[in-house]
């Protein structure tokens, strides 16, 4: 007896379906699957059995063929597990073949036929939605999920019976509807905010520069001078995350397992902070099935990088790429995977190897060691790092402060009117911020005076900048322009760029 169900599967972020045929024969037991199945899809073999067989149904002395098609397409993950279960019930007739067939059907099974959660639902659900299925089974804990997708039918199930009683027609398991805009709304707000930072004016002023054109910033400075709780902070202040940034977010979470427990949808941007021991693979992606790495995660966010020279100089290599492209390209021997990677890089650094150089403690720190220290971070990936700041440690008088008068909603809404003027000069482009601007856009949109050019081209000779700094200084100039409200840039705004540009790896 020959049924089929449907399921899914996810290369990268994007998904397709995967057609699951069974057979059930006379002869001697067996159980064969074919289709390219990975590790995972072969040891559903015993999932599968025992769960059936715990369920109380008896398929017992029949040989099983199971084909995941298309077959020149390698299926990996336990999703599949329910999917052959019903195929095989089916194919036993404990459940309509035709009623199988008008759902996508996905969810891993334990031995006693429970089911459980998979990754990669909403990119499924997605797919399903575009190409006209309209309903989907899946586990109890992936419906919020799922349910993010409106114009499907969504119907959890929690159990191997469970679902053959709803294809049976014996209950009833209503599709599950939520309020999408009521969610994003409830879970759009973080829990720190800018006003608890106290004193550094210098380091938020550039932080407002680098969130309003989304730039990448670099902060230098002694442990205790603020710099992770200045970071942590960044992506208050940046616009907030629109409903579909949120659901491409969540689906690249979704994907890398990383939804918490209870979060269906990723409502604030990301924030990624990983640590400094973080191989090349974890922090791009990748896997023999590549899988989104931190740059992935933090895209729409913000990606922070503490202690940046302790990072291995390959990992730190390995980011150039998709800081310039804004997406992750991970090949293999059987094809290429492209993941999106638009993030703001925001690192921190000691100023030497013991850290107390610019502090109040001794620096016990040779100039070689400094040096050595520095040049960690390489010139091309240091030149891709719009704004370089220092931030000192902090007086008796500023910790004694109670903190900040302009908190984060105050700062946000500047930077999301100077967005806004972004979005509006290149409304007919693919750029949605000045630090993606191109030279054709630089020599639009970023023209200077004589008094101007004077300033940059002494910053140059002096400070030995590369023809990519010089860019990069115009860019954060046009920023710096878009909040003083100027249609031009005037020589203030090229001069307080070029302070941002200070600690460029041939000015130490």
């Amino acid at each position: 007896m020959l049924s089929k169900a449907v399921s899914g599967a996810v290369v990268g972020v994007d998904a397709f379906l995967v057609d699951v045929e069974v057979d059930l024969s006379f002869g001697l037991p067996a159980y064969i699957t074919v289709g390219l199945p990975d590790a995972a899809v072969k040891e559903s073999r015993e999932r599968v059995l025992t769960a059936i067989k715990n369920s109380g149904f008896d398929i017992s002395s029949k040989k099983i063929t199971v084909n995941l098609a298309p077959a020149d397409v390698k299926k990996e993950g336990s999703s599949f597990d329910l999917p052959i279960s019903a195929a095989i019930l089916a194919a036993a007739k404990f459940i309509p073949i035709k009623r199988l067939e008008e759902f996508i059907i996905l969810g891993e099974l334990s031995l006693d036929g429970k089911v459980k959660p998979v990754r990669g639902i909403l990119p499924i659900v997605s797919h399903a939605k575009r190409i006209g299925r309209t309903s989907v089974i899946l586990p109890t804990e992936n419906a919020g999920e799922a349910a993010l997708v409106e114009g499907i039918d969504i119907h959890p199930v929690g159990s191997l019976p469970e679902l053959v009683e709803f294809l049976t027609g014996k209950t009833d398991i209503p599709p599950l509807s939520v309020d999408i805009k009521s969610i994003f709304e409830k879970r759009a707000h973080y829990e720190i905010d800018y006003a608890d930072v106290k004193g550094q004016a210098h380091a938020k002023r550039a932080i407002e520069v680098a969130a309003a054109g989304g730039h990448n910033i670099l902060m230098l400075g002694p442990p205790g001078s603020g710099k992770s709780m200045l970071a942590k902070r960044i992506a208050t202040i940046l616009p907030k995350l629109t409903l579909d940034e949120a659901i491409e977010t969540t689906k690249i979470h979704s994907v890398a397992g990383a939804l918490r427990n209870g979060d269906s949808l990723v409502a604030t941007r990301p924030f990624r902070s990983p640590h400094h021991t973080i191989s090349d693979a974890g922090l791009i992606g990748g896997g023999h099935f590549p899988i989104p790495g931190e740059v992935s995660l933090a895209h729409n966010g913000v990606l922070f990088l503490d202690e940046l020279p302790e990072f291995h100089r390959r990992v730190l290599e390995v980011l150039r790429q998709p800081m310039e492209d804004h997406e992750v390209t991970i090949s293999r021997a059987s094809g290429s995977t492209r993941f999106p990677a638009r993030f703001m890089l925001v690192a921190a650094m000691n100023p030497c190897p013991c850290g107390n150089s610019g502090s109040n403690n001794q620096c016990v720190c040779s100039s070689g060691e400094m040096r050595r220290y520095l040049s960690r971070i390489s010139g091309p990936l240091l030149d891709r790092i719009d704004i370089q700041i220092e931030v000192p440690a902090l007086k008796y008088a500023e910790i004694s402060e109670r903190g900040s008068d302009e908190n984060s909603e105050l700062i946000g809404k500047r930077v999301e009117s100077v967005r806004q003027k972004q979005h509006e000069r290149f409304a007919n482009s693919n750029i949605y911020c000045n630090a993606q601007m191109g030279p054709k856009y630089i020599k639009k949109h970023c023209e200077i005076d004589k008094e101007s050019k004077g300033l940059l081209e002494q910053a140059i000779d002096k400070l030995g900048l590369s023809v990519r700094a010089h860019d990069r200084i115009l860019r954060v100039a046009r920023t710096i322009a878009d909040i003083e409200g100027c249609n031009s840039i005037e020589p203030p705004h090229i001069a307080e760029a070029i302070q941002y540009r200070r600690l460029d790896l041939k000015a130490f």
